[in-house]
């Protein structure tokens, strides 16, 4: 569009003749002979179509080496650029022709403006202050070094290229190289199951600290870059730059405080206040790229402003899964789209770029290791570290990007820079995987059951939640669990959180908990609720020591967080919620069959007992008043034996009536084991033989267990043992069914690999047969009594040799509870 001035002989405007190009915003259809992608709109429709699908795939295809999402991204821009697809005159011309660059950018800096609005919103500035000099030192040095080894490159770079501004350009190469990007580090962290590390700890505070660094150096490399005499002109953005900062900091910040302070209590946001901030990060954006920053300097600073409560929870709920799902990958594609890889000519050129990635790379291992052996840490954590801080991503191309349209980096220039951001980030998790092997030596410990974990010792118990809907029956159960001076019960509660695209709400996993800030994020106040009612539960009941945890993963291995954290903390059980809730009208529905699936995994992999609660409520007992009736089904086997050892433990809270009812095998049912023996006998003589010795040991077993449970609680009338004699499944069901409905808990063992008599056509209409068939039953639609279940699968593969395993043992001090040891020695962060 253009327009055309006309004048008469005086000289005096007569009128203005605007002229529009033949391409026009919408088509008119192909029916009137219109070609769709001669116009804008449907030009950029495909084109974001094009990009949003190639990231995804690439995604999916990155996804078993474990990449992190920012490659696909540049990548799918690589791809679709003129170093792939681009060459071909025809798709680029077509497709990305020259006309419809600036509709593409400016779609993907709106969406740059407001992600990093979404970060300042998420970032806490505190974590600088609460981490101290160890984090801001690790910060430093993995930034010293690669900006000198990037200086002094760009001599070598500079000698090639035409610049003109030889400073700004070495600040622009060694800024790229040595920053950090926080997002992709905590997504990297999560994948690698660091995050609740110390070293995982420590890499999200020092980079989060280098991308603050890292933005005050992009604002002084944008005001040198864009004033050619570089001294009063820059000057001017800088103190600009700061004046601004100010203004939004005492005046700005208080002003929306106050408007959010006016809204009532309980009352959502309205829409004119959500447009109110969505209006000034745009002003903000403006503001900063007129004084000559660049206008994602001024968004991420109105992020910063943004109070903390409910206006931020809802800006990141509406804003986060369009911005950084749509619009931020057109940034990076856009980058790739900028990026020409055969502007790296000569096997020269690929010389340098590799030497550049593996000394830039050193670099930052270097300086990041020469810290941690200053602070004592061991060489391999140093040096996983390091490696850790090489992540690249969103800040990098920024300095990228801005150099290029500032005519500071030329195309090879960027092109190498580019190639360097992909290689230094791509290595990251492999190196990671082959350097940090992380002690696995734990010490041995006898109690990996309830049943060898005395009941005057302390009771280590792991808890894992999904939501907040467990978190009452699990801990009224753990409190009915009796804790005491001699046996304080010490709960490790692990936050379950699916791992996704968001990187933003990555920030979370750091902040929460540190600052007392509110929720951010549904995720956040999620756990939040969680760890407030443990807290309060560890308040109002003594003997309980609480260690809040978060674990960020996939579903298919979070099963893996699990059992790497019961082992480290040496715990007894694991309680795990099923993965039905009760509906209304009292059935039994699936929340996610994800959660069934890792059920089933820690079943399998568990260092220790696994408890599986089934929740139908069970209501809050307190020491002066009896409100659990506990039901415990024995039909004998290793998981029984486990179940009656923690109903034991159970019945020693004075409020707590606890049935026992056994099951015994009728007549007939004897000898109908007994007639299967003789009939396969001679076919499996030796495998019969196995089957029989091992079942006479597991009835040897159970009599003594049970004998004992009898001796010891023969006195107490809130303890009842009762037997029933049953021949078949049909008459185990109806003993069941005739215990009252007063009862609240049940307790059964799964019973896996044995096979009983008592329980045969029960699993023959099984719908969760990983629970047994008794514990299926019981959290079946069919199980007419509202009572919660616990099903238990005892740990039988106790280590033989345990040094802990006579009480005499040296080590046996190591087992009691003291929290400050346990944060020294497992270095877990409390979230």
């Amino acid at each position: 569009m253009a327009d055309i001035i006309v004048t008469n002989s005086e000289n005096k405007i007569e009128d203005n003749i605007v002229c529009y190009a033949s391409t026009m915003i919408t088509t008119n259809g192909i029916w009137q002979g219109d070609n769709p992608l001669d116009y804008s709109l449907p030009l950029f429709i495909l084109q974001l179509t094009l990009v949003v699908i190639t990231t995804r795939l690439l995604v999916y295809v990155l996804k078993p080496i474990r990449q992190p999402r920012v490659i696909a991204e540049i990548l799918g821009g690589v791809i679709l650029g003129p170093s792939v697809l681009g060459r071909s005159s025809k798709f680029a011309n077509t497709v990305f022709p020259q006309r419809s660059v600036i509709v593409l950018e400016t779609m993907a800096n709106i969406g740059l403006l407001y992600f990093l609005f979404l970060i300042g919103v998420e970032m806490d500035i505190a974590v600088i202050r609460r981490n101290g000099k160890q984090a801001f030192s690790i910060a430093a040095a993995g930034m010293i070094l690669p900006f000198l080894i990037g200086s002094s490159f760009s001599f070598l770079l500079h000698d090639e290229s035409q610049h003109t501004k030889e400073g700004t350009f070495i600040l622009f190469l060694g800024l790229a190289l040595s920053v950090t990007a926080f997002p992709v580090l905590a997504r990297i962290l999560a994948e690698l199951k660091l995050v609740n590390t110390e070293i995982g700890r420590i890499a999200m505070s020092a980079s989060l600290i280098n991308d603050m660094l890292a933005w005050i150096l992009l604002g002084f490399a944008i005001a040198f870059s864009e004033n050619k005499n570089m001294t009063l002109a820059s000057l001017w953005v800088i103190l600009s730059s700061t004046a601004f900062i100010c203004v939004c900091f005492f005046i700005v910040r208080p002003l929306i405080a106050r408007r959010i302070r006016q809204i009532p209590e309980g009352e959502s946001i309205s829409e004119f206040n959500i447009c109110l901030i969505l209006t000034g990060v745009m002003i903000a954006g403006f503001i900063t790229d007129v004084i000559g920053t660049h206008s994602v300097f001024g968004a991420f600073v109105f992020g910063l402003i943004i109070p903390n409560g409910p206006l931020g929870l809802t800006l990141v709920e509406r804003l986060e899964d369009f911005v950084s799902g749509l619009l931020l990958p057109l940034f990076f594609a856009i980058s790739g789209l900028k990026t020409d890889i055969s502007a790296i000519d000569g096997a020269a050129t690929w010389g340098i770029l590799c030497v550049v990635i593996i000394l830039a790379c050193a670099g930052k291992v270097i300086g990041v290791v020469l810290v941690t052996l200053y602070y004592k840490m061991p060489f391999y954590e140093g040096l996983s570290l390091g490696l850790l801080m090489n992540a690249k991503g969103l800040i990098e191309m920024i300095v990228l990007n801005v150099g290029k349209d500032q005519k500071v980096l030329d195309e090879k220039s960027f092109a190498i820079m580019v190639m360097v951001a992909i290689g230094m980030t791509a290595i990251i998790t492999p190196a990671v995987t082959i350097v940090y092997k992380p002690s696995r030596n734990f010490v041995s410990y006898k109690r990996r059951t309830v049943q060898k974990t005395k009941l005057d010792k302390e009771f280590r118990v792991l808890v894992s939640i999904h939501t907040p809907r467990n978190v009452p029956t699990i801990i009224n159960l753990l409190e009915a669990s009796y804790p005491t001076k001699k046996s304080p019960i010490c709960i490790y509660v692990l936050h379950l959180v699916e791992l996704t695209g968001r990187a933003s709400a990555m920030l979370n996993v750091h902040n929460m908990r540190k600052s007392g800030r509110p929720a951010m994020n549904r995720t956040q106040a999620q756990s939040d609720h969680i760890i407030n009612a443990f807290e309060n539960f560890e308040k109002n009941v003594g003997c309980v020591y609480v260690q809040p945890l978060t674990a960020i993963s996939p579903y298919s291995t979070m099963h893996e967080d699990i059992c790497v954290l019961a082992e480290e903390k040496r715990v007894a059980l694991i309680i795990i919620p099923f993965h039905k809730q009760q509906t209304v009208d009292g059935g039994m529905e699936a929340t996610y069959p994800a959660f069934r699936t890792i059920n089933q995994n820690v079943l399998a992999n568990a260092p220790c007992s696994v408890g599986i609660l089934v929740d139908r409520g069970l209501s809050g007992s307190t020491r002066s008043t009896v409100s659990h009736h506990v039901a415990v089904l024995f039909f004998g086997g290793p998981d029984d034996r486990e179940a009656l050892a923690y109903a034991w433990r159970i019945s020693k809270h004075p409020n707590i009536n606890l049935i026992v009812m056994r099951f015994l095998p009728g007549e007939t049912a004897i000898e109908a084991t007994r007639s299967n023996s003789t009939n396969n006998r001679n076919d499996h003589n030796h495998s019969i033989l196995t089957v029989v010795i091992e079942a006479d040991r597991e009835k040897q077993l159970d009599e003594e267990y049970v004998k004992e449970f009898r001796a010891r609680t023969t006195n107490k009338d809130r303890i009842l043992y009762t037997e029933r004699v049953v021949k078949h499944g049909e008459e185990t069901v109806a003993a069941i069914r005739s215990i009252d409905n007063s009862h609240d808990l049940f307790i059964v063992g799964i019973g896996q690999g044995t096979v009983s008599p008592l329980t045969a056509g029960l699993t023959d209409w099984s719908e969760c047969p990983e629970l047994g068939a008794i514990g299926d039953f019981l959290a079946s639609s069919d199980f007419a009594m509202s009572a919660s279940v616990l099903v238990v699968q005892q740990y039988v593969g106790v280590v033989t040799g345990d040094p802990l395993a006579t009480p005499d043992s040296p080590n046996q001090h190591y087992e009691h509870f003291n929290i400050d040891q346990i944060n020294r020695r497992s270095q877990i962060t409390r979230v």
